[in-house]
């Protein structure tokens, strides 16, 4: 399980985080929910080991985190798919997924077939570019090369964004798997409210850099929830 207690953070004077805590659960979907630039973002960073926090803690499976590397965390079994997705546009599908490796033992490092059956596409891509591929293409090979790195923790910033609704709808069912699976834990920051609804088995919403909700999924209420989603 992960948990984030109490954790603050600053980019230089400015305050991004006060005093932020939740938890994401084996086999579950977490769900984080608010307007752009309330600290979502932040979190992840914060989580992963790309943000320094200045106060709190952040626990991993009950060991602290928030003092190790990016490198550490993700051999610890974090992984994280920016918003944005960061493929290398110059290396090719298969290329792209090979840089997962870093974070493995050398026995480890391989691109199972499961993670081809999750996205057929790139099966049938894995010569071509990076930067050829669809917007929404592209979010799937940052999900799988995510992937080989057998995590058991799995970060998303809204892997919706841009996407074409064929390919949200995709990406929905193969996080919905993942999660049955059991073996790991989902935080999910997501813009998209039904998407985050469908998936969500926990929520929690921010606003200027706080959690003002949080609960179960099927006990979110859409109109509360949304109305710290719009400007």
């Amino acid at each position: 399980m992960l948990e984030i207690k109490n954790i603050d953070l600053f980019y230089g004077a400015s305050q991004a985080l006060r005093g932020v805590s939740m938890t994401a659960e084996k086999a579950q979907v977490t769900c984080v929910l608010g307007r752009n630039g309330v600290g979502k973002t932040s979190t992840l960073r914060a989580v992963s080991g790309q943000q320094s926090i200045s106060s709190g803690e952040i626990l991993w499976e009950g060991r602290p985190i928030h003092t190790l590397n990016v490198a550490d965390r993700a051999r610890s079994g974090i992984a994280y798919v920016p918003q944005g997705r960061e493929i290398f546009s110059q290396l090719t599908v298969y290329e792209n997924l090979q840089t997962g490796f870093a974070a493995l033992p050398r026995s480890e490092r391989r691109v199972d077939r499961e993670i081809l059956d999750l996205f057929p596409v790139l099966r049938e891509m894995l010569k071509r570019r990076g930067g050829d591929l669809s917007g929404g293409q592209q979010q799937q090979l940052a999900i799988a090369r995510a992937l080989v790195t057998k995590p058991r923790l799995l970060i998303l910033d809204e892997p919706t964004e841009g996407i074409q609704p064929s390919i949200i709808k995709d990406i929905q069912e193969v996080i919905g798997l993942l999660r049955n699976r059991g073996e790991m834990a989902i935080l999910l920051v997501e813009q998209y409210f039904d998407f985050a609804r469908a998936l969500a088995d926990s929520y929690v919403v921010m606003d200027h850099g706080e959690v003002i909700l949080s609960g179960r999924g099927e006990d979110m209420v859409e109109d509360e929830v949304r109305g710290h989603m719009t400007v």
